[in-house]
């Protein structure tokens, strides 16, 4: 008997040790959309040759011959992978401001907004909501794969067992992209929203059953938002090797970048030590980032129209999972306006009400917190 044991624990410890050894490497793996895997050919075949051998040209003529076949054929272009419009690999770079890093490409946002929808689906993830007018896109809650062991029993178990072994954590990410201000190039954004399952209680000791548990928000996490702007960069043909040190090299300032003061009609309002075009694209990841509903925007007047849910104005008796999990809230979200201003060579960033005043109550001031806790 204790030979068994001890057999099985050899077992154990390899396939914890594999697993280890794949999450050290920065392996980060969602489940949430089934795909189908690519078709294989079997081992004692060889996979076709795919070139334009047998592509018959379009002639528009009702009749054809083979000299006039040879001659188009000769002068047709070869199907390449710049049918695709990628962006240059050198036409990319990341851009950083303390915890937060965007992508730029020198491409219009138009054409990069289908090649971020694929890159998401492709790392498994399902589309919740898509709004081209508003430059927005965001995920579905995920499975994170990343914490766990994949190899040895687990590996085997989880073919047949696979939804008892859980995580719990969830993950989602919004995705903005910004016309920059030379009209030319995007800016994408990234912004990463968790969940971890707590447990209330513990294990009841007679029966063995397991505690109960909920769901709680957990902080942004800035290193996966780099990781994934690193995979896009991939995603748009830059090498992997190169991806990673542009995302490594941007240095992010250390030097506090903002402050919460009294403004002229008593007000607070949060200083920015930044000009405002730099301002408006933190603002609007840090809105993405804490979960603001952000409904329009408008550049010009430097305004976000956003809607937020102040958790201490009413109670909600709910669960963390029900409230973060589904659109129906039993707190009401109400309108609010994030105003950004140049103020010499610093910005001011303001909350006013739905009708534009300027809005001096707690829940102002805790927006202006979160907005500061992202910025500073």
């Amino acid at each position: 008997m204790q030979k068994r044991v001890a057999v099985f624990a050899s077992v154990l410890l390899l396939g914890g040790c594999s697993g280890v050894n794949d999450w050290m490497e920065g392996k980060v793996e969602y489940k949430s959309a089934a795909a189908l895997p690519p078709l294989e050919v079997p081992p004692d075949l060889t996979s076709p040759a795919r070139d334009n051998r047998y592509i018959v040209p379009e002639t528009g003529k009702s009749t054809a011959t083979l000299s006039n076949y040879e001659a188009e054929r000769r002068d047709a272009k070869p199907a390449t992978a710049s049918a695709t419009l990628l962006p240059q690999p050198e036409h990319m770079r990341i851009e950083r401001a303390g915890a937060q890093r965007w992508l730029v490409v020198d491409e219009a946002p138009e054409k990069l907004w289908p090649l971020v929808r694929e890159f998401w689906q492709e790392n498994g993830f399902l589309i919740k909501l898509e709004l081209p007018e508003l430059g927005v896109m965001e995920t579905e809650w995920a499975e994170s794969r990343a914490r766990l062991p994949q190899g040895g029993v687990r590996g085997l178990l989880s073919k047949a067992l696979d939804s008892f072994y859980s995580t719990s954590e969830r993950d989602k990410y919004r995705t903005r992209l910004d016309r920059a201000a030379d009209g030319k190039s995007t800016e994408v954004y990234i912004s990463h929203r968790g969940m971890v399952e707590v447990y209330t209680t513990m294990r009841d000791p007679q029966s063995n059953a397991p505690g109960d548990t909920k769901w709680q928000p957990r902080e942004p996490d800035p290193e996966l938002e780099a990781e994934f702007l690193r995979r896009l960069m991939v995603r748009l043909g830059a090498q992997e090797e190169k991806a990673r040190t542009l995302t490594a090299s941007a240095v992010a300032q250390q030097e506090s970048r903002a402050q919460i003061r009294k403004g002229v009609n008593g007000a607070e309002e949060l200083e920015v030590f930044e000009p405002f075009d730099r301002v408006w694209r933190r603002v609007g990841l840090a809105l993405d980032r804490v979960g603001f509903t952000v409904e329009d925007r408008d550049r010009q007047k430097g305004i976000y129209f956003v809607r937020y849910a102040d958790p201490d104005t009413e109670k909600d008796t709910r669960g963390v999972l029900t409230r973060w999990f589904s659109s129906d809230s039993k707190v009401k979200a109400e309108q609010y306006r994030v105003q950004i201003s140049q103020s010499g060579t610093a910005s001011q960033v303001n909350v006013l009400n739905k009708d534009g005043a300027a809005d001096s109550s707690k829940t102002a001031q805790r927006i202006l917190t979160l907005l500061l806790e992202q910025l500073k």
